[in-house]
């Protein structure tokens, strides 16, 4: 595994990530946060051979020669066309299967690999190596007629295939000669022919996410790449709760040989929101619904809790309290660069940020007429005991945005999003016919925006700064327009995005910070802070050069049109956890914002 040149699929209750050999080398079962059973991402040390590999669903072709990949159009489903040295094509067709049925989304954890000769006779070897508890136990292997049965400690999975089950379990070469199917997911039988059910499968599938890409109102400009970032940010949700996941993998670190590498399959409130509000520019509701009902279901908890003040900044996809962080020891890590770890310790940190993005992902609950479920007076009393606590926190020390583990500080843009909270609940209060309660806000709201200017803004410098009374810059300050704290022709912000450029930018990308945390510097820049750059040029006027460094930076997408949180400032190479949402959004944010009306365009 020498790079993050991988394709996701999913169906919004799993996912699998696929190489450039049509390898399955990352799926969680039976859900986004749950053991990988296909681990070898994280297993895979540089010069390892295939034999030495575990963790792995592999079709491997006898004889490769080449692998073209592609998904197939405005869909989640992926296709592998390899060939041989003696000329034989075979079609690999990979997808999660997802559709209505009897009314229902039918999105089982289950990923199905279909097979298919295109020339000659092409032949191939299974290697179905799947591992439990997080690659330190084998399964015991147990068959029947058509199907192997992977029994695990805790829970079995279950391969069923119309192929043959001792070659498949013996790891021997064959003949494909037919369309062949290998369903794996959950130890249920199939009660229906394989075949069949395979390509009925695959139709339904497709049907399914060429319906959900036509609904979506896309800019006119890039638009195979909004499409395509749309779907992964949709593959992140965990559909059954409404949660977002940062990212579908852990422990991917953000640069060579460095110990910053994170467990991302959770739901961050600051991710999700920029999640929902870059959906909801493209019209996908449902999800942002989804998600309301999770971030309900979360304050209803916190206000349970006696005596719990501060608001977590993450939370698992089922609001499961059970976060600790470990080390998994029997897997080496991404090219041996381990530790690999399972749950997040920033789940204890405070960030004072969280009540604005939870207030701001609800506004929509009482002022977007499209929606079924809408805002109410128990909402609005539940987000207005989260805007108190930001009156109360709002010039309070916190870990901040970028989650330092051993320093705190009066970070501005937790600060702004404790103002953000407020001032939204004012436009709730206005929309509710409130208007007592939108007096009370919008005096808060004013008295916390005076306080910021007073203390974010550093007349020496001429910019805004990163903490109260401070003088370093970090990428969040080009934020400030977007969340409607200043606008954009404010003198102050203008300076400031100049600044950042010239402080934080390394090539066409942009670092977070420039000082030490705890552990050192940066050495790679982080995807997002490129396109808020774009994002902030674009607002103030340069716009020219904000569409060609967002040129370039679409050009560091994978091969798949992916891309994880963090990229190499020189290279261009991918690091840090994949898919990232982060990193999609703001792809799709600043395709909005400077793409060509289609007035104008058509």
């Amino acid at each position: 595994m020498s790079s993050l040149d991988l394709a996701v699929i999913g169906n919004c209750t799993i996912s699998a990530l696929v190489d450039r050999r049509a390898q399955i080398v990352w799926s969680c079962f039976p859900r986004f946060d749950g053991d990988p059973v296909f681990s070898a991402l994280l297993d895979s040390p540089e010069g390892g051979s295939d034999a030495d590999q575990k963790g792995v669903f592999a079709i491997d072709m006898v004889g490769i020669v080449s692998c073209e990949q592609s998904y197939l159009e405005n869909t989640a489903v992926l296709v592998s066309r390899m060939t041989d040295s003696f000329g034989n094509i075979l079609e690999v067709t990979d997808f999660a299967p997802r559709f209505k049925h009897y009314d229902r989304t039918f999105r089982p954890p289950m990923l199905i690999r279909r097979v298919q000769p295109l020339k000659g006779r092409p032949r191939i070897r299974v290697r179905l190596r799947p591992h439990y508890d997080w690659g330190g136990c084998p399964p015991n292997l147990t068959r029947g007629s058509n199907h192997l049965r992977f029994v695990g400690p805790a829970y079995s999975l279950r391969l069923t295939t119309d192929a043959s089950v001792s070659y498949v379990q013996d790891e021997r070469p064959f003949v494909v000669d037919r369309p062949m199917s290998f369903f794996f997911g959950e130890d249920e039988p199939l009660r229906s022919e394989t075949d069949s059910t395979s390509r009925a499968f695959l139709d339904s599938t497709v049907d399914f996410w060429r319906d959900w890409v036509r609904s979506l109102s896309i800019p006119f400009d890039w638009q195979e790449e909004v499409i395509r970032a749309a779907i992964t940010l949709k593959l992140c949700n965990y559909e059954e709760t409404g949660a977002i996941v940062a990212a579908l993998t852990t422990s991917v670190p953000e640069a060579p040989h460095t110990k910053r590498n994170w467990d991302y399959r959770y739901c961050w409130l600051r991710d999700a929101y920029f999640v929902i509000q870059a959906l909801n520019r493209l019209g996908t509701t449902k999800t942002m619904e989804e998600y309301l009902t999770y971030i309900t279901n979360i304050v209803d908890d916190m206000e349970a809790i006696p005596n719990q003040k501060d608001m977590p900044p993450l939370f698992s996809i089922t609001r499961s309290p059970d976060l600790e962080e470990r080390e998994a020891t029997a897997l080496a890590g991404y090219r041996g660069m381990g530790p690999v770890r399972v749950g997040n310790a920033a789940y204890t940190q405070i960030q004072n940020d969280a009540y604005g993005s939870i207030v701001l992902a609800s506004v929509h609950a009482f002022l977007d007429k499209r929606l079924i479920r809408t805002g109410n007076r128990a909402l609005f009393s539940h987000l207005e005991k989260l805007g108190q606590r930001a009156i109360e926190v709002f010039d309070q020390p916190d870990a901040g945005p970028w989650e330092l583990r051993t320093k705190a500080a009066v970070h501005t843009f937790p600060s702004v999003m404790c103002w953000a909270a407020c001032d939204r609940l004012i436009k709730i209060a206005e929309a509710m016919g409130r208007e007592d309660r939108a007096s009370f806000w919008r005096e808060n709201a004013e008295h916390m925006h005076r306080v910021i200017n007073e203390r974010a803004y550093n007349p020496t410098t001429g910019t805004f700064v990163s903490s109260f009374d401070g003088e370093d810059l970090d990428a969040t300050l080009l934020l400030l327009a977007e969340l409607d704290f200043v606008k954009p022709d404010d003198p102050r912000f203008i300076a400031t995005v100049e600044a950042v450029g010239t402080k934080l930018r390394r090539g066409d990308l942009l670092l977070r910070y420039d000082v030490e945390d705890d552990f050192g510097l940066m050495h790679t820049a982080f995807m997002i802070c490129g396109f808020w750059y774009v994002d902030a040029l674009s607002a103030i006027g340069r716009k020219e050069e904000a569409k060609e460094l967002f040129e370039h930076i679409l050009s560091l997408r994978n091969s798949f049109g992916l891309f994880s949180e963090d990229a190499d400032f020189t290279t261009g190479e991918l690091w840090g956890n994949f898919p990232q949402t982060y990193s999609m959004v703001g792809l799709i944010n600043s395709a909005v914002r400077l793409s060509r009306s289609w007035e104008e365009a058509v």
